[in-house]
Formats: C-alpha cells, structure tokens, sequence
C-alpha cells in the first residue's frame, strides 16, 4: 500500500474543474477554485470492494490526484511544483441522490463523499515519470465499457494555481492528496459492476492503473426516499 494512503492527513477535492462535466450536473462553471474535504477513511486501494450503502446512487468521476512531497502554506505559483512529490489515479465517488438532498436544504457534503472505501485510489507516480501533469488522458470503464474519457489538458484551474489556492486556505502537508477534477460523463456504479481505470502518457502508455468491484454494503447508513 502506498505511503500516502497510510500516513496522509486529508484528501482535498477540486470540484467542477472541467467545464464539460460542470456542464452534465447543470453546474455553473467557477470563477476561483472551489474545493470539499474527504476522510482519509475512505481510501480503498486498488483491487479492493467499494460498498454502496443501500438506497445509494452512486456516481463514479475518475481524477488525477497530486500527491504532496513537501510541506507548505501561502504557495506561490511559481514554487508549486516543488511541493508536488507525484502523482496517483483515484475515483471521487459520489453519493448523487444524497447530493441532491442536502443541497436542497443548503447542508454540507460531508456524508455525500465521505462514505467508507468512497476514494478508490492507485499506487504512487514519481514526478520524474510526468513531464506535463497537463498532457495525460484520464479513461474509466465499467463492465468492460467506457464511460469517462477525458485529457488533463481540459482543466479549467491548473495544478499550480490549485496549490496556490488551497494552500493560501489551510496549509498543505506531506502525504496529502489533491484530487484535480474529473472529465465529463459521470454516472452510476451498481453492486456487481466491475470498474476499471487506467492514467495514460500522450503515448498512449499506461502509467497507472486502478481497479475495483462494487458491492452492496452490509449494514451501515440507509437512504430513505422522501
């Protein structure tokens, strides 16, 4: 298991970082970054069973994820890339109809990304191994088809502005993650669907690879209807 998934303190979340995908949820795009925290509890390394609560409709949106090397507060652009240690694969596992609810009501998102194993997430990418963060496609399959497809080129906030951003927030730490955003054509992942994900070099080379099996969660919190 990758270090960062053991010792990290927190997973900072980037949302709507692609207009197209903004778009799909009928989401205005933002002016300035705009990001959620998930527990570090909800990691689930690759190959492991990702648990959907009963009642749950569970969107997957498949991210590149930054993995902070070095300690920092107050970054500027410039010196971003020195607090970058690589990069990781993970899923942002979204409970949508949950989503939908506390929105609504104008409550916080805690629960709709923080359920156990809800950040499915690969092994450790040296930054040695990327030489544009901005220049690799991002694909996620389930059962075999693709449902999401996109280029890190698309992001609406690049990565040293992101580091700036949340940085100038809270400070960041070692084994941090920072999840970038995810492309359009997100939906639903069902108990007994197997989903695989793969991060690829302008090449067309798989750096990383990501893969789980969704099953009905045994106990735990239930979704009522309204």
């Amino acid at each position: 298991m990758a270090s960062f998934i053991r010792n990290g303190k927190k997973i900072v979340a980037i949302g709507r970082n692609y207009v197209a995908h903004a778009k799909e949820l009928n989401n205005a795009v933002p002016k300035e970054p705009f990001f959620f925290l998930k527990p570090t509890s909800s990691y689930l390394p690759s190959g492991g069973k990702l648990e959907i609560p009963h009642g749950i409709l569970a969107h997957h949106e498949v991210e590149l994820g930054l993995v902070i090397g070095k300690s920092g507060r107050n970054i500027p652009q410039a010196n971003a890339d020195f607090h970058i240690a690589g990069y990781t694969l993970a899923v942002d596992m979204t409970a949508r109809n949950l989503q939908d609810r506390v929105r609504k009501a104008g409550l916080p998102w805690s629960a709709v990304k923080g359920f156990d194993t809800f950040t499915p997430i690969g092994e450790f990418l040296p930054k040695s191994r990327v030489p544009d963060a901005h220049d690799l496609r991002l694909s996620l399959k389930i059962n075999g088809d693709v449902k999401q497809n996109g280029t890190t080129g698309d992001m609406i906030f690049r990565i040293p502005r992101i580091i700036e951003h949340v940085s100038s927030i809270m400070k960041l730490e070692e084994g941090d993650v920072i999840l970038t955003g995810t492309p359009s054509g997100v939906g639903p992942v069902s108990p007994g669907d197997k989903v695989e994900c793969a991060l690829l070099n302008p090449k067309g080379e798989q750096l990383l690879s990501l893969d789980f099996e969704a099953i009905q969660r045994d106990g735990g919190y239930k979704f009522q209807a309204e």
